[in-house]
C-alpha cells in the first residue's frame, strides 16, 4: 500500500475494465514519470470526452452533436437495422466495411446475475425505430456469450410478430483457426451455419 494521492491514483485506476492491481500500479508509475504537459492532455482529453460526448438521440451510439454521423448519413440503407450491444460494438462492424445499414444500440445485453433486464435496455427505442416502414430487416449482432445468446433469444421472439425478417450474425470457426482447438459449441455452430461451395 502506497500513501495518499499515489494509492488513490492506483485505486481508481484499478476500477477501469481490464485493469487488474498490477496494471493500475505500472499505469500510475507511468503518470508519475511522464512528463507534466502530456499527462494535463490526457486529463484534459479525459475531461472533454465527459462534458462533450453523449448518446446519439436516435441508435444511442456515442457522437458530440444530437445524432451520431451515421444516423445523419442519407447514404445509409433505411431497410437495415443492425442491433448491438455497445457503441465500440459498431466501431468493430464499420471497419469491416461490409454493413452500410443503421445501427442501434441496446446499452449492454439481458444479465440476470448483473439485474439488467431487458427495461434496462433500449428496447423500448428499439421497438419504436421497427414502426418505420421502411425497415425490411433487423440484423442482431449481440457477443456470442451467454448474455449476447439470451438478449438474442428475448429480441428474437419480441420481434417476430412485427412482419420484419429478424437474422442473426453467423458464428462459427475463425479464419486462420485450427479445428483441434475449437470448442464443441464454437465447432457446433460452425456445423449449424456452413454454407454451400457449390452454385
Amino acid at each position: 500500500m502506497y500513501e495518499g494521492a499515489v494509492q488513490d491514483l492506483i485505486d481508481e485506476l484499478g476500477r477501469l475494465p481490464g485493469i487488474g492491481p498490477k496494471s493500475a500500479q505500472r499505469i500510475a508509475f507511468h503518470i508519475l514519470e511522464a512528463d507534466k504537459d502530456d499527462m494535463q492532455r490526457l486529463a484534459e482529453s479525459i475531461q472533454t470526452v465527459k462534458d462533450k460526448v453523449h448518446f446519439c438521440e436516435v441508435c444511442f451510439n456515442v457522437t458530440e452533436q444530437d445524432r451520431c454521423a451515421i444516423c445523419r448519413d442519407d447514404r445509409r440503407d433505411e431497410t437495415v437495422l443492425c442491433v448491438v450491444e455497445e457503441s465500440k460494438d459498431v466501431m468493430v462492424i464499420e471497419r469491416t466495411r461490409s454493413f452500410r445499414g443503421k445501427y442501434h444500440v441496446l446499452g449492454g445485453s439481458i444479465n440476470p446475475m448483473a439485474g439488467i433486464g431487458p427495461e434496462q435496455l433500449h428496447i423500448r427505442e428499439l421497438l419504436t425505430r421497427l414502426s418505420d416502414d421502411r425497415l425490411q430487416e433487423v440484423i442482431i449482432a449481440t457477443d456470442p456469450n451467454l448474455e449476447g445468446e439470451a438478449t438474442a433469444t428475448y429480441l428474437a421472439r419480441t420481434l417476430k410478430t412485427l412482419g420484419i425478417q429478424v437474422t442473426r450474425l453467423a458464428s462459427g470457426l475463425p479464419v486462420g483457426g485450427d479445428l483441434e482447438y475449437a470448442d464443441e459449441v464454437t465447432l457446433g455452430r460452425a456445423f449449424e451455419g456452413r454454407r454451400s461451395l457449390i452454385g
